[in-house]
């Protein structure tokens, strides 16, 4: 048996007043834009500015969020009576840390949950913070360069997902999902030399295969981020 530490990117929901009618109603037209997007992540409510009356409107919020396949597993930020409240709903108790990602460009920063089963892939960490995975990143699995970039000697599958607050190489076809720039670098580019992503995102700004036209360059590809458009260019 192994006990390993992993990254997990979710959702934080910031809750203001109380889980009405017409916030599952505002909720329910923010899913309908990127639908995929938001399809069983996993979600952190934080409770700072949430107005909950008892026991009932906890159950209540989890309930409703769990029936629009939003994962919620935890809260932040809540008062005695709040905590409790979670608890009693069936959720964790979390520390308020971590970095939000521009809630306003993306409601999501990361991710399905995976596999903690998985097999960890042979890496080195140069002292540039550069990390380097040397064999295929394969579904389920999710690899975060917290220092730098990250460089990936092969393939990423699909339902894998590949995270750096730097710049991400691929050397091999990107099927998954690749946040580049996750701390607000919008300098940060992927490059990959096939794309057939489920997702790119560059500090924060995104564009899942839906959105991924004709147009789109599919081999040797740069993507990055000029104001609020991420960009395709084939490499030159």
């Amino acid at each position: 048996m192994q006990i390993r530490g992993r990254f997990l990117t979710a959702i934080a929901l910031h809750l203001d007043g109380r889980p009405d009618a017409g916030f599952f109603a505002a909720l329910d037209e923010k899913l309908a834009q990127t639908p995929q997007f938001f399809e069983n992540a996993p979600l952190v409510v934080d409770l700072a500015q949430a107005r909950l009356e008892g026991g009932e409107d906890m159950a209540l919020l989890a309930r409703e969020l769990r029936a629009r396949r939003l994962s919620v597993f935890g809260v932040q930020n809540g008062s005695a009576e709040q905590q409790a409240a979670a608890r009693s709903a069936g959720l964790i108790l979390l520390p308020a840390a971590g970095r939000d990602l521009p809630l306003e460009r993306v409601q999501r920063a990361e991710s399905r949950p995976r596999d903690a089963a998985a097999p960890a892939q042979p890496e080195a960490a140069p002292a540039s913070g550069t990390r380097l995975v040397t064999q295929p990143v394969r579904s389920g699995q999710t690899i975060f360069a917290d220092r730098g970039d990250l460089v990936i000697l092969g393939p990423v599958g699909s339902g894998a997902e590949v995270i750096a607050t730097g710049n991400i190489h691929i050397y091999g076809r990107l099927r998954g999902r690749a946040l580049a720039g996750v701390n607000g670098d919008e300098s940060a580019r992927i490059f990959c030399q096939a794309l057939d992503a489920e997702l790119v995102a560059i500090a924060g700004l995104y564009r899942t295969s839906e959105n991924l036209g004709a147009e789109v360059p599919r081999q040797d590809v740069q993507i990055f981020l000029q104001g609020d458009k991420l960009n395709f260019e084939p490499l030159k």
